[in-house]
């Protein structure tokens, strides 16, 4: 035997034992964790409950009659899953929901057991309630109604003395609704109000472990050299709170990676302390070659880990931990047509916002997957942002994902707040300049609140803006509340008063533009609109108004006897007041392709009208990107199924304007400016492109080639260039006629393919009639020679494998024939059931073929979403024989 070997073995089994029972005895001193108190819960009404809090938490028993419940959680949405409202998105079934249950008080109830025993301070966490609340536990009241109310606001409760360590615990937690004139969670005029106005426990809940010094807070403030990107400064504070009435005293560490720093702290009883670790104090907190966070269209978005915790003589009394990610962010203003915007740069170089407004499912209860598959699909369109108005989500899933794929976020309050009739309050208790929130009282619960989200959600390197207003301005007093806590808690961004063009006493001009359109404006309208919603400035919610989902989807909310002609089941899914009608969206299809005699038609026609409305808005702001520094679909996503506002639907469905704007916002695009009728390529990738070729070819429908140019190119990383310019005339041109932009490599690849019907009839505007919500119109363009393409079948085929966790497939399309296939449109369905596949993420769709053209389309979707593991395919379009 070789002794010296043994010796060897023996000595690394006794580090290698130490060291386990080094560590073993770390974990047992550990008195750090957290126990989610998300599932096991009950709900009833306080109509059908006699007992109160001090006896519902007194004792357990059996609960008849309860609904089971999870939190997060509303009052309707917890009814709903238990079946109470079977199908209720379907049709007007919403209108059946009974509102007089919602008056009063519900009960939340929950029965938990305490997981660490060892630790001596237990502090029970609530994120947000909807809209006030009674707190029990344990036959004890700890919270009342008098000052628990917003749904913004977070508490802590120090129940030490109260939570039982061995045996059962009992929570209950009365949740009384908003009342009119409440700051609380709304949909404004975007769809139909939920009759519980989302009551309930709409954030999560939790019990925080520690020993006597606890932990809260943490945060890391970045600043970089932007005109290298190659140093970075950190600075890490938290709160350190002393829960015992003796002194203490132990070490903070923090440690990023490979960086591990420490500091002494000493508390009084019963003290807080804010601990910062700075650069000056601590140089490892220089950082050379930092990794940087950006979006994903233009780099990678890098996140680090920081840890924290808090080491007395005998244990880690608490530890923390968040990631964050290095980026800097600035805003700068300009002037364009005789106005002052705003533009943002990220780390240092000026960015297009590209983005849709995001809103919350109407219940308010979050569906972890289905966030997931949504913020996909913003990055498969090529947008970097969305704006939730309003909707800071039931936890900071929406955040922590966006961090992670490099998508940023506008966040802030909602309009709900700034007009009377959604806020619940009379005209005369609100301002036109500030709207409703005027109190004392109310000042300090926004302000509070404000404090409260800024805490919560300052480390996500996503947010790059806080919004104190939508269509207002915050008042002047709350706004320097606004600016007195960011200087204190995140001082990192800039704060934005309003998204309308206002002016604010303190602030001056917000730098941003509300002026609509809400609703159908033509593709023309974005290029040359100099005055409302046109591509110049930073548009914060605006678009071509209604997107009607394809028919897979009509069926499945429109009940069968409803389904055609379009009637007032139709509109109940629209939104409110002036935007529950498709009466302009039709009347533009009407005009430009001809009266639908089918619901078929109607829906072909509907994905037409959407990808060629939603693609030049897009566009525009693309290729005028020099003055035109940001744009937010009005909207990203529905709250239920509904028929406007919309890229995708409710089920997931994309319709037309979802491939549209993908198309608009491909990093290498050749585009048509409807405006000045030439021809730009985009390049908004950091890829330096030569040896391009870009095809213009003008095409009557009958496919006689009239023009046809090729032009070489070389751009730039972030640069736009005119092309070509179209003649005025072109000899031999049809009424409607068709172009087709494309670019090729220098090895004639196919790099971008990009088609327009156009014609030769010009839209009128009624621009002296121009309100918030659209630009009327006096003349609409005639395109209805569509309707005489003579009918083409095209051959298709799908090869499809299974990889992992996603179903691949390649979708080869071919028109045999000497006439264009218009508008085809790809459905993947379920070979099994024949329902569509959603979420579904395809290179291209509504796109057209030219005679004896072949494209191969990819695409893929998730495995688990095709029931019997094989999917198929269904083409259709405007002139296609199925």
């Amino acid at each position: 035997m070789n002794y010296n070997l043994f010796d060897h073995r023996m000595r690394n089994a006794v580090l290698i034992f130490i060291l386990a029972l080094f560590v073993s005895c770390s974990m047992k001193n550990d008195v750090s964790s957290v126990l989610p108190l998300d599932n096991g819960w009950q709900i009833q009404s306080s109509q059908q409950v006699t007992e109160r809090g001090e006896k519902l938490t007194s004792s357990e028993g059996e609960m008849a009659g309860w609904h089971n419940a999870t939190v997060p959680s509303t009052v309707l949405g917890t009814l709903v899953k238990n079946g109470v409202y079977p199908d209720i998105f379907m049709g007007e079934n919403f209108e059946e929901v009974d509102k007089e249950q919602f008056q009063g008080s519900w009960w939340y109830r929950k029965v938990f057991e305490v997981k660490n025993k060892n630790a001596s301070t237990y502090h029970l966490e609530f994120d947000g309630i909807i809209y006030r609340a009674n707190i029990w536990l344990n036959g004890k009241r700890i919270a009342s109604a008098d000052t628990l109310a917003g749904p913004f606001r977070q508490f802590a409760f120090n129940i030490s003395k109260l939570v039982k360590k061995s045996g059962e615990n009992i929570l209950a937690v009365e949740v009384f609704p908003p009342a009119a004139g409440d700051f609380t969670v709304g949909f404004v005029d975007w769809n139909p109000e939920s009759p519980d106005r989302g009551m309930g426990i709409w954030r999560e809940v939790r019990l925080c472990s520690s020993g006597d010094v606890s932990l809260k807070a943490p945060f890391v403030q970045t600043h970089i050299d932007t005109a290298t990107l190659k140093y970075a400064e950190l600075q890490i504070s938290t709160e350190v709170e002393n829960n015992s009435s003796t002194d203490a005293s132990g070490y903070l560490e923090a440690q990023i990676g490979d960086i591990k720093i420490r500091k002494e702290v000493n508390l009084l009883p019963n003290e807080k302390k804010l601990i910062r670790f700075s650069p000056e104090e601590f140089s490892s907190l220089k950082i050379d070659n930092p990794r940087i966070w950006w979006t994903h269209d233009l780099g990678k978005p890098e996140l680090y880990d920081l840890k924290l915790a808090f080491y007395t003589d005998k244990q880690i009394s608490d530890r923390t931990e968040t990631q964050f990610g290095i980026r800097d962010i600035q805003e700068y203003s300009y002037n364009k047509y005789g106005r002052e915007h705003k533009g943002y740069k990220l780390n240092g170089k000026k960015i297009l916002i590209k983005g849709g407004g995001w809103v919350d499912q109407l219940f308010l209860m979050p569906d972890s997957l289905k966030l997931e598959r949504q913020l996909e699909y913003v990055k498969h369109m090529n947008l970097n942002t969305i704006r939730p108005e309003g909707f800071w989500g039931n936890n900071q899933d929406l955040y922590d994902i966006c961090d992670r794929e490099g998508i940023l976020i506008m966040t802030g309050w909602s309009c709900q707040w700034e007009w009377s009739n959604y806020c619940g309050k009379s005209p005369e208790e609100c301002s036109d300049i500030y709207g409703c929130i005027q109190t004392e009282e109310e000042i300090e619960l926004i302000a509070e609140s404000w404090k409260d989200m800024i805490k919560w959600l300052r480390n996500h390197p996503s947010i790059f803006m806080w919004m104190t207003g939508s269509d207002m301005l915050p008042l002047p007093e709350l706004e320097h509340k606004y600016l007195a806590i960011l200087e204190q808690e995140d001082p990192t961004r800039p704060m934005v008063t309003s998204a309308a063009m206002k002016k604010s006493t303190i602030s001056g001009w917000s730098g941003m533009k509300m002026e609509g359109p809400y609703e159908y404006v033509p593709p023309v309208y974005w290029y040359t609109d100099t005055v409302y919603g046109g591509a110049y400035g930073f548009n914060t919610e605006t678009g071509p108004g209604a997107q009607v989902p394809p028919i897979q989807s009509i069926y499945n909310m429109i009940p069968s006897e409803s389904l055609w002609p379009i009637n007032d089941v139709w509109e109940y899914h629209c939104g409110r007041n002036e935007f529950q009608t498709l009466e302009r969206y039709n009347r533009a299809m009407n005009a430009r392709f001809g009266e639908p005699a089918n619901l078929e038609e109607y829906c072909k026609k509907a994905q037409l009208l959407n990808y060629e409305s939603i693609r030049p808005m897009f566009e525009a702001f693309t290729v005028n990107r020099n003055h035109a520094t940001g744009i937010i679909q009005w909207m990203l996503n529905s709250s239920w199924p509904k028929l406007i506002w919309q890229l995708y639907g409710f089920d997931l469905l994309p319709n037309g304007a979802f491939y549209g704007t993908k198309k608009a916002l491909e990093p290498l695009q050749v585009i048509y400016d409807y405006g000045k009728n030439n021809i730009v390529v985009s390049n908004s990738s950091f890829t330096n492109y030569s040896g391009l070729t870009v095809s213009v070819k003008v095409l009557n429908l009958d496919m006689e080639e009239l023009l046809a140019v090729n032009v070489p190119l070389e751009i730039q990383e972030d640069q736009y260039v005119q092309v070509h310019e179209i003649p005025d005339v072109i000899a031999g041109l049809d009424s409607t006629y068709f172009l087709d932009l494309r670019i090729f490599g220098s090895n004639q690849e196919t790099l971008a393919i990009n088609q327009y019907l156009l014609t030769k009839t010009k839209h009128e505007f009624n621009w002296d009639e121009t309100y918030f919500a659209h630009t009327p119109t006096k003349k609409h363009q005639n395109l209805q020679e569509i309707n005489k393409l003579p009918k083409v079948k095209l051959d298709y085929q799908l090869n499809s494998v299974a990889d992992q966790d996603k179903t691949q497939f390649e979708i080869i399309v071919e028109n045999p024939t000497e006439n264009i296939a218009l508008s085809t449109e790809i459905m993947m369905l379920d070979k099994e059931t024949g329902n569509f596949i959603a979420p579904v993420f395809l290179d291209d769709n509504y796109f057209s073929l030219l005679p004896g053209e072949k494209r191969n389309i990819k695409g893929y979707c998730y495995t688990s979403d095709i029931k019997g593991g094989q999917p198929s395919v269904k083409i259709t379009g405007i002139n296609l024989i199925e």
